[in-house]
């Protein structure tokens, strides 16, 4: 392996799935949308085996390939936060101590069931889970501790410039539009740039080396946005 453990797959121009290197295999990082052939084209390549898909939240296209690709790698490991498994069964109904927003983004769900729960601190392989609600209640990014990738879902997108979820980026505004509440994400943003990743791995946009100090302004300006100061 080289400092990089990681393949990135990217589909349609604006969706990224990441194929992580373990000692058993792969772990998928999210499966896009129509995009289940091209993981396992992807995986081939590497000669390795699919052993685990990993799904940051369950907006479609982050999950729109789900059941296409359990369908073609029958034994996988499906593991999501138990949260946004609810809304991956198209359970929207929102907690009483989660802020009222209405729940946006596409959920058509699929019919995969997960087989484990994401928990927040656990390691899956190399990757350590990080709660990071907002953009959806059950959001999670994974950094990796060997080489300090941060895959971070939609907390962050790249695609049109480095930008928060929690507010609009104009030339790219799908992500906002997903957004539940934004001043959660602006939270979990920090947290993220508190580990002072190597690089950030988007679900949206390119990979993104020497991130900290541009996510530390993205969060002040985004701040500003939303009425925070």
């Amino acid at each position: 392996m080289t400092d990089q453990n990681f393949t990135r797959v990217r589909r349609f121009g604006m969706l990224n799935v990441f194929l992580v290197e373990e000692e058993d295999g792969l772990t998928v990082i999210d499966t896009a949308m129509k995009s289940s052939k091209q993981i396992v084209q992807a995986a081939a390549l590497k000669s390795l085996p699919i052993k685990r898909v990993v799904l940051t939240h369950a907006h479609d296209d982050h999950v729109g390939s789900l059941d296409a690709l359990v369908a073609a790698v029958p034994d996988v490991e499906v593991i999501m936060s138990a949260r946004d498994a609810r809304l991956l069964a198209g359970d929207f109904s929102l907690d009483a101590d989660e802020p009222q927003d209405k729940i946006r983004g596409g959920l058509k769900g699929q019919q995969t069931v997960p087989t484990r729960e994401l928990v927040d601190g656990e390691l899956v392989g190399s990757l350590r889970a990080i709660f990071t609600p907002g953009h959806t209640p059950g959001h999670f990014a994974l950094i990796d501790e060997r080489d300090g990738t941060l895959f971070g879902g939609d907390v962050y997108s790249t695609l049109a410039g480095l930008a928060t979820s929690a507010v609009t980026n104009p030339l790219f505004p799908l992500v906002k539009m997903g957004t539940w509440h934004p001043p959660t994400v602006l939270e979990s943003a920090r947290r993220l740039a508190e580990l002072d990743p190597a690089r950030l791995a988007p679900g949206h946009g390119r990979v993104f080396e020497d991130p900290t100090s541009d996510m530390i302004k993205v969060i002040d300006k985004a701040a500003k946005r939303v009425g925070e100061r």
